[in-house]
């Protein structure tokens, strides 16, 4: 199903032709082509051997659950039920989810010519976020760092270091297979505000 629909954006969002919404993408032809094109990079690769398709789904899934967009992973957890033992993943994913809901975003500011007047209002402290034995048992070693790096990376940005790399090359993930999940979810954050803001438009 992945590769068969026209334009992702429209259709997470609900946008039909010759909608407001629909002339409102039109107005930026080269965003939306893009955006088009990354969606099928992502999640209809040429070459998944670095990070299978259900492992993409599944990230997909916790990482919209934890923007608060139900529908939206609603959908990608349908596409991961459609896997191999995806019924199991997507159980487990969501209960990952539900225990790594958080509001952020958090971390440290480092002191700088930048940094807010008050430093102790801008920075927060939260524990990082590890997947449980339960969920791990199922998702296995390198999915589950893949959710606990896109938790990172959601709620922990500032701590993002190379560092923080260290549980996924533990776990086995290579290096092109780290850039790919870190792509994964820095497409699904934009994927997920283009949509918020589309539908906040067209119902004005």
């Amino acid at each position: 199903m992945t590769d068969s629909i026209p334009d992702i954006i429209d259709h997470l969002a609900g946008i039909t032709p010759g909608s407001k919404g629909a002339a409102l993408r039109a107005r930026r032809p080269v965003t939306k082509e893009g955006a088009q094109a990354s969606w099928l990079a992502l999640f209809a690769p040429a070459d998944a051997s670095q990070f299978p398709l259900a492992g993409r789904f599944a990230v997909a899934t916790f990482v919209a659950t934890l923007h608060g967009q139900p529908e939206i992973a609603a959908f990608y957890a349908g596409e991961l039920e459609g896997k191999e033992n995806g019924a199991a993943l997507l159980a487990a994913v969501k209960a990952a989810a539900a225990y790594g809901k958080a509001k952020g975003p958090y971390g440290r500011y480092p002191a700088g010519p930048l940094s807010h007047e008050d430093q102790a209002q801008e920075d927060q402290d939260d524990p990082a976020f590890a997947v449980q034995a339960a969920e791990k048992a199922v998702l296995g070693a390198r999915l589950s760092a893949a959710l606990e790096h896109a938790h990172l990376l959601i709620f922990h940005l500032r701590d993002a270091d190379p560092q923080a790399l260290a549980g996924l090359i533990g776990a086995g993930w290579s290096t092109t297979g780290i850039v790919t999940l870190s792509q994964l979810v820095s497409f699904l954050t934009f994927q997920i505000r283009v949509i918020a803001g589309l539908r906040t438009l067209t119902a004005a």
